[in-house]
């Protein structure tokens, strides 16, 4: 009989032993030792490889992308005054808190978890450069949940109130997750201290997720309360302030189910290796893109960011055809004045070259050489 040993490797990935008739195991007739078929484990090494390869450079792409999305939507934001106020101040520290996480999942990928030799020698630095990718994970989503508490306090509770004390907002999106992640590396370090805290089969991650769902989960009722009271605004008084409300209600209502889709997913990896393939770059686009998306929605979709941009361009043009305009002038007028003078001095009448008869300069000229030499 053949027995299937399973590997820990995705199937079909299996060590073949054969048990021959009389209970024994199948022995090697050149070596003498019981036989083992390894061959099936290395069946898809190559695809396994190529598909390694292929997620690490979607995952470098997804955080520069995200990173060069987010230092313009900051960029914009800081240059132009008319955009400051407590919501836009929410944003800048929610794309801070992605700029951190992409620049640290870069380190990490490429100096930590690429480096076979750095994980065997297993540092404090690997770890606690963990514990910082892990910690600002958290910042990503508890920053988005102050973008919903922020709005819920704003159009529910203090009625369209202006001014709101933002250092509440600070502790929670900045001082919160630290508390998860410091609980994570302690229990880490005691029940499962592998090199460089680098698996993910370990439950303990739930820690991190765990308070990361409860946020989405938070976040998700009040923007559904938010759009209950604006829905119920606009049909007693429509009043404008209200669908401006609505607007800014709905990017981050948009966000709160696309950033947390993957926590959804994550217990649903499917057992093919095709279908496992189609699951990891799902997840990777879904997790290594999202600060292209929170970048793409609160800001290059955002209408007041848009008509800060477009005004500023029609003063630029404006201007722009304005200075051409004067030069075209400048130029027209410079080429009149010396019209003018090369005509003045055709027509200057000095005592030998007064002009007769309606001759030109050039005639002139001739008559007065005529004139002074009969003979010619």
């Amino acid at each position: 009989s053949v027995v299937w040993l399973p590997t820990r490797l995705p199937p079909p990935n299996f060590i073949i032993i054969i048990c021959t008739e009389n209970g024994h195991w199948f022995l090697h007739p050149v070596s003498n030792r019981t036989w083992s078929n390894f061959t099936r484990c290395n069946e898809h090494t190559n695809e396994r490889r190529m598909t390694a390869m292929n997620l690490f450079y979607l995952t470098l792409i997804g955080h520069g992308l995200s990173l060069t999305s987010l230092f313009i939507s900051l960029g914009i934001f800081f240059h132009f005054k008319s955009l400051s106020c407590q919501r836009i101040t929410l944003h800048k520290n929610l794309f801070f808190s992605f700029v951190l996480n992409s620049i640290i999942t870069i380190i990490w990928l490429t100096a930590v978890a690429n480096n076979q030799e750095l994980v065997q020698r297993n540092p404090t630095g690997c770890k606690v450069s963990q514990f910082i990718h892990l910690y600002l994970f958290g910042c990503n989503y508890f920053w988005m949940l102050c973008e919903g508490i922020y709005l819920h306090t704003l159009i529910v509770v203090a009625v369209f109130a202006e001014k709101q004390h933002l250092m509440w907002y600070y502790l929670l999106g900045w001082g919160f997750p630290l508390i998860p992640a410091a609980i994570h590396a302690i229990a880490r370090s005691h029940y499962y201290n592998d090199n460089c805290w680098i698996s993910s089969n370990t439950s303990l991650l739930y820690i991190i997720h765990g308070p990361i769902c409860a946020a989405l989960l938070v976040n998700l009722f009040f923007l559904l309360n938010i759009v209950r009271v604006l829905i119920t605004k606009l049909k007693v008084t429509h009043q404008a302030e209200s669908s401006l409300y609505m607007k800014a209600v709905r990017a981050t209502l948009i966000l709160v189910p696309l950033l947390g889709i993957q926590f959804v997913l994550l217990p649903y990896k499917p057992e093919g290796r095709v279908s496992s393939e189609i699951y990891d770059y799902i997840m990777h686009i879904l997790m290594h893109y999202q600060g292209l998306l929170v970048a793409t929605i609160f800001c290059f979709f955002n209408g007041e960011v848009q008509g800060v941009l477009r005004r500023h361009w029609n003063q630029y043009r404006i201007q722009f055809g304005s200075t051409v305009a004067q030069t075209d002038a400048l130029r027209s007028a410079s080429y009149t004045a010396s019209s003018i003078t090369e005509v003045q001095g055709c027509y200057s009448i000095d005592n030998n070259t007064e002009l007769l008869n309606g001759k030109g300069c050039h005639d002139t000229e001739t008559a007065t050489l005529k004139l002074e030499n009969p003979f010619a």
